[in-house]
């Protein structure tokens, strides 16, 4: 069986101002599987979120391509759905209202009475019915991204892709957000690709976690298998093969942080 998400030998680089060129990713090649859920991690500037957005269509890779279900990534479009960090909600519509564009533009020929009920089933799944009418500057931080995330379920994608989705919240809503996720991603069967600098919500989380390089030019380290089943719950750090796993997580990122004097060098 084919993988759902095929990364073939993905490069990008970027022209300076001067001319000169820097080379972010290099020889990029991952699968993933369908109603997987993978995260990228690795230190600051090694090409995480670029990654996430050549998968997304929003940037072109200077060589090699994506495919996600068997279909060429050339563009942005409604079966890949991007969550940021930074909710990216507009101010002066409602929660309901920041759906609705969303839904309305993917759906135009379901009923009104269709689309609604996609609107309302999506808000109570990520528990906000009763803010329906509010708007993003009556809503928490943790209400605005379970919007962003209802806004982006909505329309039904292949393929969900986050982007350091909770890095701008508090712990406790952090935490409560990582477990509402998991829950919707093990409902909804959803393929998922998240980029995160925390090991913890990637062990957590994730199927698979794939650890990048530092850059310039940076490539595909390791990729670790978090074997745990689902669904899983915060319990899952006594365990004592999580302990190896994140230890194998921490190694690799200390080791990467110990080679960026030699890499300044070089």
């Amino acid at each position: 069986m084919s993988s759902f998400v095929e990364i073939k030998g993905v490069e990008k680089e970027f022209t300076l101002q001067n001319g000169s060129k820097n080379i972010v990713l290099k020889d990029i090649d991952l699968q993933i599987k369908s109603g997987s859920f993978v995260s990228l991690i690795g230190h600051s500037g090694c090409g995480k979120s670029t990654l996430l957005n050549i998968v997304a269509g929003l940037e072109q890779a200077t060589r090699g391509q994506v495919q996600v279900d068997g279909q060429l990534v050339k563009r942005p479009d409604r079966d890949r759905m991007v969550v940021f960090q930074n909710y990216s909600l507009l101010p002066w519509l409602t929660a309901w209202e920041n759906i609705a564009l969303f839904v309305n533009k993917a759906m135009p020929r379901k009923s009104r009475q269709e689309r609604n009920q996609i609107i309302s089933s999506h808000l109570e799944m990520v528990g906000l019915q009763d803010a329906a009418q509010k708007k993003p500057g009556q809503l928490s931080g943790g209400m605005k991204q379970r919007v962003a995330l209802a806004r982006a379920l909505a329309v039904q994608p292949k393929l969900l892709l986050l982007d350091e989705p909770f890095g701008a919240l508090d712990a406790l809503t952090r935490s409560s957000l990582q477990m509402e996720l998991m829950r919707i991603c093990d409902i909804a069967h959803i393929t998922t690709i998240m980029v995160t600098h925390d090991v913890d919500e990637a062990l957590l989380l994730s199927d698979q976690v794939v650890m990048l390089k530092n850059g310039p030019g940076a490539t595909i380290g390791q990729i670790l298998d978090v074997p745990f089943e689902h669904p899983r719950s915060v319990d899952l750090i006594d365990h004592p093969e999580y302990h190896l796993l994140r230890h194998e997580l921490m190694q690799f990122l200390h080791d990467q942080e110990k080679a960026k004097p030699l890499q300044m060098l070089i």
